[in-house]
């Protein structure tokens, strides 16, 4: 997926957003546990596309439903400990949930490359940004139904 490419015509099966490394101090629904902007951003985006499944990847605990309670971690993505595409690949499976598409990954690098590992056609809108602030203001324009800002 380009930058070019429009997410207004679609309502897709399944979003998956990242976790955070901003968290609560307390066990909570992961709805809540992550509090930092980017994640918050990805959310409200997510939210905005109308998914018929909405997931968070946790570099802990790998797919998570919105009402899953989880205990505070630190454990991000690519550390030792860290969920690999293998464990996302069997979660999906025993989920029903690995033949969904379209399929939408917001996040970056990392976020999207193990999304990538269940679902190879995934749809990155992010790709290609050249930085957080750009990926900040595509998520706003998909927030607000504008689609994907000109490249």
């Amino acid at each position: 997926m380009t930058a070019d490419d429009r997410l207004d015509h679609f309502g897709p099966q399944l979003v998956v957003i990242p976790c955070g490394s901003r968290k609560l101090g307390s066990p909570a629904r992961s709805a809540d546990m992550y509090v930092g902007s980017y994640h918050r951003a990805c959310r409200k985006a997510a939210d905005a596309l109308r998914p018929g499944l909405l997931l968070i990847l946790s570099a802990r605990h790998g797919l998570l439903d919105l009402d899953d309670v989880i205990e505070p971690y630190d454990t991000p993505h690519g550390a030792a400990g860290a969920v690999t595409g293998q464990v996302l690949l069997e979660q999906a499976t025993v989920r029903g949930i690995v033949r969904l598409d379209p399929v939408v990954a917001l996040g970056g690098a990392r976020h999207v490359g193990l999304v990538r590992s269940v679902w190879p056609h995934v749809r990155t809108p992010l790709a290609g940004a050249r930085g957080m602030g750009e990926q900040m203001a595509r998520l706003a324009a998909l927030r607000e139904g504008r689609g994907l800002p000109p490249a």
